[in-house]
């Protein structure tokens, strides 16, 4: 049986000329600053983003740990949206290991205001910890894979800088937002102190990420990442695939934003699977199933047996992703699946 894997855009194998570029890497410590793959990666990705320097990292998770780590004091607290992936999935390192302190704030498909962000920040009051970073998340992974614009990162990034704050993003999908709008990455870097991206995502990277900013920033961050587990030795064999992603990858992301569209036109025709469509922005598609009468568990469960692969993503919605390697006719071929395992479709060789 083929499977249909949309569980998220993670699994995305190498390309052909990813491998062939890992083997003819040149190699060197990158520790000691001397990987010149390294170097070429890192010096490419400032020059995309418009940013003075780079760094790269084996995760995103690390990536955004780094740069809490570099902006903040322990105790500081760090402004994020309620369900942004920085503080839901990243094992609370923000308190465990940075030592810092989140403040929620409630957005709206995962956005929020420069007046929102006013409102959040404490100040330096003695009884409460300094308001020091304000953390976005674009694209938003909970809320659906929505997209913040430039302009709405001018405006939370301007109400963060006037009361003393950094702006750091978790940009894991930056490029999926940036595809999505017909934007430069470098129209959202002017307006923060620090990005990461994953190259291991929609890029199809193997695995890795990086953090872009000034030489200052990075330099600092550098020693963070040492200090975490992340100093590499001829880390080129990651960066040479970086390179191709970067040269080759970002454009074809506009293929996987079609399929997820194509997917929720599909499923909408199933009255039982409800989906947001304004959230269906890039390569993310939630669907609240609650009225099938499955629990996302079993829904998963009947998919599986059938050759789709989806993920749990709450207590009555499951997530699809598309990613390079499904087409189409893959996304044609999911949807029939979801209706053949609805308790409604009796026969099971129910079709769209």
């Amino acid at each position: 049986m083929n499977v249909i894997d949309l569980r998220s855009d993670t699994v995305t194998l190498p390309t052909q000329e990813m491998l062939e570029a890992i083997m003819q890497a040149k190699l060197g410590d990158d520790v000691s600053g001397e990987d010149p793959t390294v170097n070429e990666l890192q010096e490419l990705a400032a020059r995309t983003f418009g940013a003075e320097d780079a760094l790269l990292v084996t995760s995103g998770t690390q990536g955004n740990l780094v740069a809490m780590m570099t902006h903040c004091r322990r105790g500081d607290e760090v402004l994020v949206e309620s369900e942004a992936h920085i503080y839901y999935y990243e094992v609370g390192n923000m308190a465990s290991v940075a030592g810092l302190v989140p403040r929620l704030i409630k957005g709206d498909h995962g956005r929020f205001t420069g007046d929102q962000v006013r409102h959040a920040a404490r100040g330096r009051d003695l009884h409460f910890p300094p308001s020091r970073l304000l953390a976005l998340e674009n694209t938003h992974n909970r809320a659906g894979g929505t997209c913040w614009t430039p302009a709405q990162v001018a405006d939370v990034s301007e109400a963060a800088h006037e009361l003393g704050m950094k702006v750091h993003v978790d940009g894991a999908r930056i490029f999926n937002a940036a595809v999505a709008l017909d934007v430069p990455v470098s129209d959202y870097m002017r307006h923060v102190d620090s990005i990461q991206f994953c190259l291991s995502k929609g890029l199809s990277c193997p695995v890795g990420s990086l953090l872009v900013g000034s030489h200052e920033f990075i330099e600092a961050a550098r020693k963070n990442r040492k200090m975490v587990g992340g100093g590499m030795r001829q880390a080129g064999i990651i960066a040479a695939p970086g390179i191709v992603a970067l040269n080759t990858m970002v454009s074809r992301l506009a293929e996987d934003h079609a399929n997820a569209r194509r997917l929720v036109d599909n499923l909408e025709v199933l009255e039982e699977v409800v989906i947001d469509r304004e959230s269906v922005q890039t390569n993310i598609v939630v669907a609240d199933i609650s009225a099938t009468g499955l629990t996302p568990d079993e829904f998963v469960a009947r998919t599986r047996k059938e050759g789709l692969l989806v993920t749990k993503f709450g207590e009555t919605t499951v997530r699809f992703v598309t990613h390079r390697g499904i087409t189409a006719e893959d996304v044609d071929r999911a949807a029939m699946i979801v209706e053949s395992v609805l308790p409604a479709c009796r026969s099971g060789v129910c079709s769209i």
